[in-house]
């Protein structure tokens, strides 16, 4: 398999690597903020021609490779994944693994190892099947790429407890992002279209089946492709949608309830303020009164 027969782990030019000692590992995984989540390596290696990690026994840490140009691959326990630029790969602590560089075009990758009580619950946010690397496609690769890069800049400034929790507080922004990405369609897709469509049409109903035909899937494959984007049904997204719409204007506008109400869809104000206190627990009026920020 290419890539896999010769290669190194690391002294790649203009490479940038951290290694937190690990006596300091040790101490910041009993102070807080750090017990929860700790960076305990972290760096970028451009271009790594021959690139090669082997740990037949995992690692301590969970393993987060950012691909952001070339490609390489993962072997999670025996089963191998390939890597193409766009992706974040997710090795979890204790899992057999090896990765590595494409020969041919050998990927740029950001990586950072996490240790902590928190890691299982992040890795999870994009956990992969038994027996393979979890993954996630990163649609904007440049805020991904900041975050990983303060990352490694705060632990070149230094390795004290504050620079620890700095670089803690980016990974943990990352990872949850990373999550969010997972979840969120495809540009283009069914679900996104009509997601879409949904959120430009907020001042109108639109029936499931109308926009199920017009995104053309069936309304019951649209109802799951909905619930596994968004956790819920196409109404219960579109009421979500109309509330936070209705939460905007009733922030930065002076206009009447009724107005508001009109504006997201509702011609009864008094139905809209009901829909309203079961969402927030307050009336329109109210929420509007509230000292905020």
């Amino acid at each position: 398999m290419r890539g896999q027969t010769v290669g190194r782990p690391d002294g790649f030019a203009g490479q940038r690597l951290c290694v937190v000692p690990r006596p300091l590992v040790a101490a910041a995984l009993t102070r807080a903020p750090t017990r929860r989540l700790l960076v305990t390596d972290a760096g970028l290696f451009a271009r790594a021609r021959d690139h090669l990690r082997r740990r037949p026994s995992g690692s301590p840490e969970a393993v987060w490779l950012l691909c952001t140009a070339g490609s390489g691959w993962v072997d999670v326990d025996g089963t191998r994944t390939d890597v193409a630029a766009g992706t974040c790969v997710v090795l979890p602590p204790g899992v057999p693994h090896a990765y590595g560089a494409d020969r041919t075009a050998p990927w740029t990758i950001w990586w950072w190892h996490t240790r902590g009580s928190d890691v299982g619950d992040l890795v999870r946010g994009i956990d992969g099947p038994p027996g393979r690397a979890g993954s996630v496609v990163v649609r904007t690769p440049e805020r991904a790429v900041a975050l990983a890069d303060e990352i490694v800049t705060t632990l070149e400034r230094g390795q004290q407890p504050a620079h620890l929790a700095a670089a803690a507080g980016a990974a943990w922004h990352l990872a949850t992002w990373l999550a969010a990405q997972r979840t969120a369609p495809d540009r283009g897709t069914p679900v996104d279209r009509a997601l879409r469509h949904l959120d430009e049409r907020l001042d109108r109903d639109v029936g499931v089946a109308e926009l199920a035909a017009l995104v053309g899937v069936s309304p019951s494959h649209l109802g799951a492709l909905v619930r596994a984007a968004t956790g819920g049904g196409v109404l219960a997204y579109r009421t979500a949608a109309r509330m936070a719409r209705a939460r905007h204007l009733l922030d930065t506008t002076d206009a009447p309830v009724a107005e508001v109400a009109r504006a997201v869809g509702y011609d009864d104000p008094l139905y809209f303020s009901r829909r309203f206190r079961r969402t927030h627990g307050t009336s329109p009026s109210a929420y509007r009164a509230e000292h905020k920020g």
